[in-house]
C-alpha cells in the first residue's frame, strides 16, 4: 500500500523489474538475427526501395530509348612480330627480340589509335567536305589525341577545315588474348559507314606500314651512299700515304710471313758470336791449363803423334841403356852414344811441347779476335734491324688505316646492296583475317542489359537507401531500442489506432474487448499486477518524452482497464500547462486540481465521475502560471496520501519531462513511474535525457511503454503479437 511519506528515499527500479542482461546469443543466431533485421527494415520501408527502384528504372529505360542507335563493324587483323623472309638479306627495320614483343603490340595498338591513320581514312572516305553535325558526344578521334594535343586543337579548331571532325564514331582496339590477332571495332550511327571506316583502317593501316618500312629503305640507302662516298675518299687518302712511304724509305713490299734480311743477317751473327764465344773458351781452358801445370799433360801434347813417336824411342833407348849399363861402364864409347841420343831426344820432345804449346796460345788469341769482330757486327746489326723495326711500325700504321678503310667501304657496300635488293620486294607483317561486314543490329543501346544494370542499381540504390534512412532515424523503434539505451525494462506495447472525427478512439478501442488495442492494455494491467512484490503501485505516474507521444490516453486506458477488475481508479491530470483527459471524457473543466491546490477547495468537490463506472476524474482545472510551484507544496503532498486512502488505485497523468520541472516533481511524490515512448516518433537522445532527469529526482521508474505501435509491418517483429479473436469484428489498424 502507498506509503504516507512523500519524499522518501527509495531505489531507481523496483527488484522485480530490474533489466537482466540476457548472455549474447551465438554467432549463427545473431547473424540470422542481423539479416531478420534487415530483412524487416527492408519490408518496413518497401515504399522507398519501391519509389527509387521505379524511378531508377524508368530513367534508365527512358534514356535508352532516347539514346542514338550506335552499329559495331568489326574485323580481324593478324600482326606477325616479322615479316616473311624472301632474301636472306636482313632488313633496315629492327627486329626485336621475344622478351619485347609486348612493347612492339601495344605499339601496333597506338598506331591503330593514331591521328596520322585517322586523316588516312578521312581523305580516303573524301570526308574532309562533307557536312559536319554539331558534336554531342566524343568521337572515335578523342581517343586518338592524347590530354595535351587536345587543349591546342581546342584553341586550332575554329581554323581547321573539318578534317579531324569529319569522321564520327568511336574506334576500339581489342587484342585477343594469348594470339597475333587484334579486332577493331569501329561505332557508328551509320551502320554502312562503321562497315566502310573499318575495311578503310585495315587497309590505311598497312599502306603506312609498308611505307614506313620503304621509308626507312629508302633513307637507309641514302645515309649508306653519303658513308660509301666518304670512307671511298678516305680509302684512296691513306693508299696513296702508303705508297709515298714505301718509296721514301725503299721498303719493298714482301710477304709478311717472311723474314726481312736484316733480321736473317742478325740472326745469323748471333749464332756466329756464340760459337766463336764457345771456340774462345775451349781454347783459353787449354791454353790456361798449360801454363798452369806440367806441359806434357796437357791433351794436345798427349794427342801429338810426333812426340809420341818421340817418347817410344826414348822409352826404347833409355831401355837399352840400363841393359848396356849391366855390361859396359857409362864412359864405354857405345853406352854415351847412347846416352847422346837419349838427349836428344828429350830435347826434341821439349822441343816440340814447347812448340804446342804455342800453338794452343796462338788459337786462342785468333778466337779471342773473332769473337770482338763478331761482337761489333753484331751490334751493327741490330742497330739495322731497329732502324727497321722503326720503319716497319710506320708502315704497319699506314697499312692497318688502309686495311680498316677498304673493310669498311667493302661491308658499307654490300650492305648498300642488300638494302637495295630487299627494299624492293614489298613484304607485310600485317594481314586482315576477316573484313568488316555492315552490321544488322544495333550495338547499344542495349535495352535488356541496361534494364539489368537499372534492376540492380534501383534495388541496390533502394536498399542502401532504406538501411540509410534507418540508421539516419534516431528513435526509439523496438522494445530492444528501449531496453539497450534506456535501461527500461518494456511493460507493454501498444498498437497505433485509427483516429475517429468527433469520438475519443481510445474509448471505442476499449469497449471492443476483441480489439488488439484493449488487449494490449489489459497485458499492461497484468504486468503491472507483478512489477512489484506488493503488486501495482498504488500511487502510478504515467509520463512521456514530449507531447504527443500518448502518455494521456495510456493513463485513461490502464485506468478503465483496472475498472474492469472492480477497483475504483482516481484518474488525476496534473497536466497543468496542456489538460486533455477532461475533453477525452466529456467532463468541463471549470474546477479541479488547480482549484484545490490555489484556492480552498476540497478534493470531493474538483473529483468528478466519469461514464465508466468505479472511474473518478480530477481534471486540472483553469490553467495556473505557476505549476511547478502548486506541484510541489504540501497540498499535493495531502491530496496523493488521501486519494491512496479512499481509491484503490490513483493514477496521474504527468506532464512531459523535458523542459519541464513539474514532471520530476510529481515522480518523487508518486510510488512509481510508467515512460510513455512513441514508436518511431521519440528521440533516443529525448528519451535517454528524459530518464536520466527522472532518475535524478529518485524517481522510481519501474518501466516503459512503447506506444502507437504499427503491428501489420514485420519490421520489428510486432506481427502475430496480439491474439486476434474475429477479424471480421477488428477494426483494421493503418499501415
Amino acid at each position: 500500500m502507498y506509503h504516507g511519506g512523500a519524499l522518501i528515499e527509495r531505489p531507481n527500479q523496483l527488484p522485480s523489474v530490474l533489466h537482466e542482461h540476457l548472455p549474447p546469443p551465438d554467432d549463427a543466431g545473431s547473424a540470422s538475427v542481423r539479416l531478420r533485421e534487415y530483412w524487416d527494415i527492408i519490408v518496413k520501408r518497401k515504399w522507398t526501395v519501391l519509389t527509387l527502384f521505379a524511378i531508377v528504372v524508368v530513367g534508365v529505360m527512358t534514356a535508352t530509348f532516347l539514346m542514338t542507335r550506335i552499329y559495331r563493324a568489326s574485323l580481324t587483323l593478324q600482326i606477325e612480330q616479322q615479316e616473311s623472309k624472301v632474301f636472306a638479306q636482313q632488313g633496315v627495320t629492327p627486329n626485336e627480340p621475344v622478351y619485347e614483343s609486348q612493347e612492339f603490340y601495344q605499339t601496333q595498338y597506338e598506331l591503330l589509335k593514331s591521328e596520322g591513320l585517322a586523316q588516312r581514312v578521312i581523305e580516303q572516305l573524301n570526308l574532309v567536305a562533307a557536312p559536319q553535325p554539331e558534336k554531342k558526344e566524343s568521337s572515335w578521334l578523342d581517343l586518338f589525341r592524347s590530354d595535351e594535343s587536345r587543349a591546342k586543337e581546342g584553341a586550332e579548331r575554329e581554323k581547321d577545315t573539318g578534317l579531324l571532325p569529319a569522321l564520327p564514331g568511336v574506334l576500339t582496339v581489342a587484342p585477343v588474348r594469348n594470339s597475333r590477332l587484334v579486332k577493331i571495332h569501329f561505332d557508328s550511327p551509320d551502320p554502312q559507314m562503321a562497315a566502310r571506316v573499318a575495311n578503310a583502317i585495315a587497309v590505311a593501316f598497312i599502306n603506312l606500314n609498308l611505307e614506313r618500312r620503304m621509308e626507312a629503305t629508302s633513307y637507309a640507302k641514302t645515309f649508306l651512299q653519303e658513308r660509301l662516298q666518304q670512307i671511298k675518299v678516305k680509302l684512296e687518302d691513306s693508299e696513296k700515304e702508303l705508297n709515298a712511304f714505301t718509296r721514301r724509305e725503299g721498303i719493298v713490299t714482301q710477304d709478311e710471313k717472311q723474314q726481312s734480311p736484316d733480321s736473317q743477317v742478325l740472326e745469323e751473327f748471333t749464332t756466329a758470336l756464340a760459337k766463336a764465344q764457345g771456340e774462345r773458351i775451349r781454347a783459353e781452358s787449354l791454353y790456361q791449363q798449360a801454363r798452369a801445370g806440367d806441359a806434357s799433360f796437357v791433351a794436345a801434347v798427349v794427342d801429338n803423334k810426333l812426340i809420341q813417336e818421340y817418347k817410344t824411342r826414348l822409352a826404347k833407348l833409355e831401355g837399352d841403356y840400363q841393359e848396356g849399363l849391366k855390361t859396359y861402364k857409362p864412359g864405354y864409347p857405345k853406352m854415351q852414344q847412347m846416352e847422346s841420343q837419349i838427349k836428344e831426344l828429350e830435347s826434341k820432345i821439349a822441343k816440340e811441347t814447347k812448340a804446342t804449346v804455342g800453338a794452343l796460345k796462338a788459337n786462342y788469341d785468333a778466337a779471342l779476335a773473332q769473337e770482338s769482330q763478331l761482337a761489333a757486327k753484331l751490334k751493327e746489326s741490330k742497330s739495322t734491324v731497329l732502324g727497321g723495326q722503326d720503319r716497319n711500325f710506320q708502315y704497319n700504321l699506314l697499312k692497318r688505316e688502309v686495311d680498316t678503310s677498304r673493310q669498311l667501304y667493302d661491308s658499307l657496300l654490300q650492305r648498300y646492296k642488300e638494302i637495295g635488293v630487299a627494299g624492293g620486294v614489298g613484304i607485310n607483317n600485317i594481314t586482315v583475317v576477316d573484313k568488316a561486314k555492315v552490321p544488322k543490329m544495333p550495338f547499344k543501346p542495349n535495352l535488356m542489359w541496361n534494364l539489368m544494370i537499372a534492376i540492380c542499381l534501383g534495388l541496390v540504390g533502394g536498399i542502401a537507401l532504406a538501411l540509410l534512412l534507418e540508421h539516419l532515424d534516431d528513435t526509439i523503434k523496438a522494445p530492444e531500442d528501449m531496453e539497450k539505451f534506456l535501461g527500461l525494462p518494456v511493460l507493454g506495447i501498444i498498437p497505433a489506432i485509427k483516429t475517429v472525427d468527433g469520438q475519443e478512439p481510445a474509448i471505442l478501442e476499449n469497449a471492443n474487448p476483441r480489439s488488439a488495442f484493449a488487449e494490449a492494455y489489459r497485458s499492461l494491467r497484468t504486468t503491472l499486477q507483478f512489477s512489484t512484490p506488493e503488486g501495482m503501485p498504488k500511487v502510478l505516474l504515467v509520463t512521456s518524452t514530449s507531447i504527443g507521444e500518448g502518455k494521456s490516453t495510456t493513463a485513461l486506458s490502464l485506468a478503465m482497464h483496472i475498472t474492469q477488475a472492480g477497483k475504483t481508479v482516481l484518474l488525476i491530470d496534473s497536466d497543468l500547462r496542456k489538460a486533455s483527459l477532461h475533453r477525452k471524457l466529456g467532463i468541463g473543466n471549470d474546477s479541479g486540481l488547480t482549484n484545490y491546490l490555489a484556492g480552498n477547495s476540497e478534493p470531493v468537490d474538483v473529483t468528478k465521475t466519469t461514464s465508466t463506472p468505479r472511474l473518478f476524474l480530477m481534471p486540472s482545472g483553469p490553467l495556473p502560471p505557476n505549476p511547478a510551484e502548486l506541484i510541489s507544496s504540501s497540498k499535493m503532498v495531502a491530496l496523493l496520501n488521501l486519494a491512496a486512502e479512499k481509491f484503490d488505485q490513483v493514477i496521474i497523468d504527468g506532464p512531459p519531462v523535458l523542459g519541464l520541472a513539474d514532471a520530476p516533481l510529481l515522480g518523487s511524490l508518486a510510488e512509481a513511474t510508467i515512460l510513455v515512448a512513441e514508436s518511431g516518433g521519440t528521440s533516443r537522445q529525448s528519451a535517454m535525457a528524459s530518464v536520466k532527469r527522472m532518475r535524478s529526482t529518485r524517481s522510481r521508474l519501474i518501466g516503459g511503454v512503447l506506444n502507437k505501435v504499427d503491428v501489420t509491418q514485420r519490421a520489428y517483429g510486432y506481427h502475430g503479437y496480439y491474439y486476434q479473436y474475429g477479424e471480421s469484428e477488428q477494426k483494421r489498424l493503418p499501415t
